[in-house]
């Protein structure tokens, strides 16, 4: 078994808020600063399990809503599940740090 990923630190987390949302004028535009790192960092896809069941994460994508929300398949199967409720697989993929800093950012 591995040991837990380390957390970013509130400073980095700050930092990489503010790289994100730099030149956003209101909350959607943050939101999709936002976005824009975890689509270009986050490592996909990976596998997690959801509810017991082992599902693959192919892509993130910005609901109408401004949610951010990871499509998850199996088989046949796809869902939306919002990123921040997204069990993640241990190790984490690469570019996890960017979901820590959306969660801080929604608080």
């Amino acid at each position: 078994m591995s040991s837990p990923r380390p957390k970013p630190s509130t400073k980095l987390l700050d930092a990489m808020i503010e790289d994100a949302t730099v030149d956003a004028y209101n909350d959607e535009e943050q939101i999709t600063g936002l976005f824009t790192m975890l689509e270009e960092h986050l490592a996909l896809p990976f596998d997690t399990e959801v509810l017991g069941i082992t599902v693959t994460a192919t892509k993130i994508d910005l609901t109408a809503g401004n949610e951010i929300v990871a499509i998850c398949r199996r088989d046949a199967h796809k869902q939306a599940i919002p990123i921040l409720d997204l069990p993640l697989p241990d190790p984490a993929p690469d570019g996890v740090e960017w979901i820590d800093a959306y969660r801080r950012w929604r608080r």
